[in-house]
Order: structure tokens, then sequence, then C-alpha cells
């Protein structure tokens, strides 16, 4: 692993290459000394990973007629197709890839990488010298087109520095840049310093090559399933050690690759517009070359405040802020005073508060390490990973990105400086091994908001809304929103209609920028219900028990089934005699049936069970009818069908697949003295028949499933049931403890 081994790994194919290059040109050719054999892209820098395949560029001087040319070559190439070698070649002549290399980048680019391996060295050289010839001359057009192809990369995979899962070859920040910056250098058109990133290109390269392995196929995006295998190899503490030591290698690549852009584009700007005056716009600043710079010989020294005047100044304009005002800035730092003046506590509300023109600023900044001189707590969340499914960035970015959808949200609250404060720390607290990030972070939180300025009062309602901003969505898609004591126990927490507007912004803000597998219009939806009967209950309206579940028609056999919608959301309702294993039975039911369980809930009332599934059928499954799934359930419950058996054959088969590495179930158990019940709740990874083993469970302990309620959240299942002993009362707290543990070693010993 390292720079000397893909240089062996190079040398290696160049010896095999050579000897059968010569050895087919002699016995296939007229004139063997017309053809060349070069390498280019990564080959041609000998940079050879495990699984990068072998870019070859066959030259020839057009003497030797088609066919024969075509008889050499495959000849040449059969026998490296026939060893499964990854390889990509051309055939050209000095003309056609001259001509090409005019019109393609990539194959300008690849050809500033060519080496010379067997046969004709003249021929190789012209090339070579015709490919450095054509980058510097054609400069202007080819620095264009390479900046195009480095933006619809971005596009494509992301920035490598925030990704929980990048790839280290095509995301921003990663080896195909540092190629890019090398490039940069060879058409003179600025100096790029690559020492800057030498460090970033040898540990990104080494981290490729301990995830290939000796795998010749291997991929370069470095998933969570590899990220232990590979920190372990590499010797570093743990995955977390390693993803943060890759994120900083990015950002040093991402940082000198904008550094040498913004100098192409003031170089241009002298060129161009050497008429073009800087704007003044505010006190010491300007905007010059459409970019927000500090204004020469302003004495920063004096005036503290004048980063966060022209962070909040940049992205306010949808302008970028100037790299070199940042060095500037990080050179001649002035601290701010605490608690911060409240014009500086202003421009950072107003540069949080500008939106997605926000995150380029802000990284700028962040990148020459003012964030952290100004607010040291942000040092310990920068690049920190998040081991966790629903989540596709790093913590810093994203709480970078809650605040972008906070600021859309400001006009739906009356105090929107809380609320995008709130949205840039609200998981502050997260990395401290132990502590419950929620609660830390209220503690965290707390004194950094008095020393940027807010008030006491102030200060603890940010605190307030870092400790709760998972609380609606926990208590919408975990508890009975038609239960008064559920609203009840929200309203407990945040006690008036400010508050509860202000943390629904948050959550809304939150669930946005973790995206999909953690946000839905479904969940946004149980929120907002959730949200507004607490409202109600502030206004004074005292909440009424809503009625349970009623069947839509009557109960006419002993088990009725209705099935309603289309594969992709179907409702089923199912209206039963209660009686014990029931909730087990159908939730394997729904298991072998291949639904796929959205959210559920259940009911029994005067030894009635009414069930209401929201589910979609998984893809090639066919539609059971209502007549299979009834005589699937009569048959559960007899216990001719055994519904265990199947279920373990379907887990069987969903562990053939490897996932991601998940933490293990919880199970928490508590006494609701409202419902009169004891509540548990299950958190794990989704697999098939969950339900099912915790619903068998607990109706073996002795204990009635009196209700129900169940979401799944991406990858993530919750299932909260309200249970009592046989009596109807609650259970003791150790008896509840203990079903608790019963229940999570049943889940446990059937990962």
């Amino acid at each position: 692993m390292g720079t000397r081994e893909r240089r062996d790994r190079s040398n290696k194919f160049d010896n095999e290459l050579r000897v059968s290059f010569l050895h087919f040109a002699a016995e296939h050719l007229i004139k063997p000394e017309a053809v060349s054999l070069t390498a280019v892209g990564g080959y041609g820098r000998g940079e050879l990973s495990p699984g990068s395949d072998l870019d070859l560029l066959i030259l020839h001087d057009g003497s030797e007629k088609p066919k024969t040319l075509a008889d050499f070559v495959n000849a040449f190439l059969y026998p490296l197709w026939n060893k499964k070698i990854a390889l990509d070649h051309s055939v050209r002549t000095r003309s056609e890839t001259r001509e090409l290399a005019q019109e393609d980048i990539r194959v300008a680019l690849g050809l500033l990488d060519l080496r010379f391996v067997a046969g004709n060295t003249d021929l190789a050289s012209a090339v070579g010298a015709d490919a450095i010839e054509n980058w510097r001359k054609n400069q202007s057009r080819h620095l264009p087109k390479l900046r195009k192809l480095i933006q619809d990369r971005e596009t494509r995979s992301g920035e490598l520095a925030f990704l929980l899962e990048p790839d280290l070859k095509e995301a921003r920040g990663g080896l195909r840049d540092i190629n890019a910056l090398r490039a940069i250098e060879m058409s003179g058109a600025v100096t790029v310093s690559l020492a800057r990133v030498a460090e970033s290109e040898a540990l990104l390269s080494n981290v490729r090559d301990v995830l290939h392995g000796e795998n010749s196929k291997a991929r370069d995006q470095l998933l969570l399933t590899e990220q232990d295998r590979v920190a372990a190899t590499m010797k570093f503490r743990d995955a977390d050690a390693l993803m943060l030591e890759v994120a900083k290698a990015a950002r040093a690549v991402d940082y000198l690759m904008n550094l040498t852009w913004h100098r192409i584009d003031s170089q241009e700007a002298k060129s161009w517009f050497r008429r073009n005056k800087s704007q003044v716009i505010e006190k010491g600043l300007v905007i010059l070359n459409s970019e927000v710079t500090i204004e020469e010989n302003y004495n920063i020294s004096e005036d503290s405040g004048i980063g966060l005047r022209a962070a909040a100044t940049a992205a306010q304009r949808g302008l970028p802020l100037s790299i070199d005002a940042c060095v500037l800035l990080a050179e001649t730092f002035a601290p701010l005073p605490t608690p911060w003046p409240q014009h500086v506590l202003d421009d950072l509300v107003s540069l949080i508060g500008a939106g997605a023109p926000m995150v380029r600023v802000f990284e700028a900044l962040d990148q020459d390490g003012l964030i952290e001189k100004w607010i040291p707590e942000w040092s310990h969340m920068r690049f920190l990973p998040q081991r966790n499914v629903l989540h596709r960035h790093t913590v810093d970015r994203h709480m970078l990105e809650t605040a972008v959808h906070a600021a859309a949200l400001t006009r739906t609250v009356k105090r929107a400086d809380i609320l995008l404060v709130s949205a840039l720390f609200h998981d502050i607290g997260k990395g401290f091994p132990g502590k419950d990030h929620s609660e830390y972070g209220e503690v965290l939180i707390l004194p950094l908001a008095k020393r940027l300025g807010f008030n006491e009062i102030d200060s603890q309602q940010i605190a307030l809304l870092v400790r709760e901003h998972l609380l609606l969505s926990a208590v919408a898609t975990r508890r009975d929103l038609d239960d008064p004591a559920t609203i009840q126990y929200v309203v407990e927490k945040i006690k008036d209609p400010e508050t509860l507007q202000l943390l629904h912004a948050l959550s809304i803000s939150d669930g946005e920028a973790t995206g999909k597998t953690g946000w839905s219009d479904w969940k946004a939806g149980l929120v907002s219900i959730l949200v507004t009967k607490c409202l109600t209950v502030m206004a004074g309206v005292k909440p009424v028990s809503q009625p349970d579940l009623l069947p839509t028609g009557p109960m006419t056999e002993e088990i009725s089934i209705k099935i309603l919608g289309d594969r992709e959301e179907i409702e089923i309702e199912i209206i039963a005699k209660d009686q014990t294993g029931l909730l087990s039975a159908v939730a394997g039911l729904m298991t072998i049936s291949r639904f796929n369980v959205r959210s559920a809930k259940t009911r029994t009332t005067n030894e009635i069970a009414v069930m209401r599934w929201v589910v979609e059928l998984d893809t090639n499954a066919e539609m059971p009818t209502v007549e299979k799934l009834t005589d699937q359930l009569e048959k559960a419950l007899s216990g001719e069908l055994d519904l265990g058996r199947k279920i373990d054959e379907r887990i069987d088969s969903y562990r053939k697949y490897p996932g991601i590495p998940t933490p293990p179930p919880v199970v928490f158990a508590a006494n609701d003295l409202a419902t009169n019940a004891t509540i548990i709740e299950v958190r794990m990874h989704d697999r098939p028949g969950i339900l099912f083993s915790v619903a068998r469970a607990i109706s073996r302990f002795g204990v009635d499933i009196k209700s129900a309620i169940v979401s799944t959240l991406g990858a993530e299942a919750f299932d909260t049931l309200y249970v009592t002993d046989l009596s109807g009362q609650p259970l003791s707290g150790e008896r509840a403890q203990l079903l608790a543990t019963k229940v999570e070693n049943i889940l446990i010993t059937h990962l």
C-alpha cells in the first residue's frame, strides 16, 4: 500500500506488455518500428491501484494496411482480455491524436500523462510534445471545458468531505480533482501549489488501494460496509477516525481547487476588464470581480466584526466571499468581545438566513479556520461522520443544510433569529461518547448562545429547541395522536405556542435536510396534526378523547378484511374477535404476503380488534386476494399455518445479502399513567418479521396488547405497543423491564 506499491504494479505491467507488444509487432507488421505503445491516465502516471484499468494508446505512423494493423492489435490484446484484465485502448496516428485532443477535453487530459512503454520512442515523444503544446496554447478553450467537467462530476457524485459513503475518485475533493489541478498547473495559466495536496493525494490513494484489495473489479465508493475493514487495515482507531482524515484531505483539495479557479478568474478579469473598479458596499467592504472582499488598506485589526459582516454581505447578495479576504482575515484575526455586540450577532443571523448561498460563504470561512476561531465548539463537529443510515452528510454539513431549509421557514415564526441559530447548532451535542446528543446539546448551546449575544430568556429558548429537536417527529410517529395524554405530554414540555411553532419549523428543516429516508409527506402530515392539536390545547380548549378505531362497516364475519389502494400504497382493514396471538398472526401474515409496512394502528375495544395497515407490495410480488388473506389468517390462528417457519425462510433469504452495519435493537418499557398501560417501544433497523417476533413474545409473556402504533422511517422501524396485565392494569416496573429485556434478546437473536 503506497506510492511504491502503485509504481511497482505499473512497472510489472510495463515489463509484461513490452515483451508482448514487441513480439506481436515483429510477427504481424511489415515495419515493427512503425508502432509505439504508450500509457495514459493513471497508468501513464505510474499510479495503478488494484482495481485500476490499463489505459493504453497504441500509436502508428499510418504506413501499415488497416487490416494488418488490426490483426496486430487484436493479437496483442487478446491475451490480456483472456486474463480478464480491465483495459481501455485506442489506436491512432499522431495527426488523429492531435485533432481529437483539440476537440475532446477527456482525450486532452489523458494525453498529459502519456508515458512511453515500448516501440517507437520518437513517435511517442512527438505525441507527448503535441499534447503539452495543445494544452498550453489552447488553454482559453480547454480550461472552461475542464471546469464544466468538474462541475458535472460534482453534480453526479457530490462532495467527498461531507458524504457518508463517498466516491474517492469522482466526488468533489477526490483524486480526479487532484489530477485536474495538475493539469491546470501544466497549462501555465496560474501557479498551483500542488505540494499543499500531496498528503491528501497519498491518503486518498492509499485508502483506495486498501478498498480495492486484490479485487480487480473493485469500486471506488467507500461504502459503510467497507469502512471498518479499511480503517483496521490502515491502523486507524476506528472508521470514524478514518473518515475524519478522508474529509480533511478532501477539504484541502477542494480549498486549493477554489483558490486556483479564483486566481484564474482574477487574471481573466484583469485582462478583460482593466477598467473595472471596486464598488464600496459596506464599511471596509467592496465588490471586486463579482466577489465580496475587503477594501484595500482597510485596518482589520480595529474592526473585529468585519469578518462576519463580509460573510453576511456576500451571502445576502448571492456572491462568493473572496478567498483573499478569508486568508487576510485568518492572518490578522481579531478576537470578538464576549458577549458579541448586537451588530455582530445580526450579521451571523443574516449569514445563516441567506439560504443556499450561505453554504459556499460559510465553507470558505471554515476552510481558513475562521469559524473555529469565532465559535470553538465548531471544531468538534467539523467532518464528524454519522454512521446512521438515515443521514447523507457529515454532522457539520447536515447542520448547514438544516439552516438552509430553516431560512425558507422564517416567515412562519416570530423569532427568525432563534430558529436560524437553533437550526445551525441543533446537533452540537453529537459525537461525544456516552452522551445523549440532544441533552448534551442543551448543555453546550446555552453558554454559546449567551456568548453570541442572546439574553437569558432567548438562550433558554434556544437550549430548549436543541434539547427537544426530535420530540415532534418521535411523538408523531410513535404515539397515538388521538390520545389526549399524547398531546398533554408535548404541551408539558413545550409550554407556549411561539416555542412550539419554532420547534415545528426546526423539525421540518431537520427532516428535509436528512432526506427522503427520514422525512416524507406522511411524516410531515403527522407532525402537523400533532402541532395543531397542541396549539388547540394551548389556546385553552380541553382535549377530548377521540373515538376508538371504528370499522368502516358492520362486522358480519369473525374475520373481516378489506383492501383499498394500489401496489405502492395499500390500506388494509382487519376486524376480528380479539384473541391471544392475533396481532402477531396479522403481522406475520403481512410478512409472508410480502407487504412492506409503512404504518399501522391497532386498537381493541369490547373484545373486537380493529387494525388499519398502510403497506406497499414488494416488487414482482402478486397482490393477495381478500379470500386468500382471510384463509391464511384463520389457519395461522388455528395453528394450521406455521407462520414462524415461513418468516424464518424469508429472513434467511434476506440475510444472503449483507447490509450496512447498524446499531443493535433497543427496547424501552415505561408505564403511562394517562393511558393506564405499559408502553413497549422497539427501535431497530427494519427487516422482515419484526412485529411478528415482538407481538408473539409479548403474548407468550402473559399480557394483553391493547393497541399498537407501527411506523417505518426510511430503513428504521419504530413500533410502540400499549400492554396491560390480564386484569387490565399496567405492569409493575420490574415486570415491564423484564418484558423489554426478553423482547430485545429475541430481536438480537434473530439478527
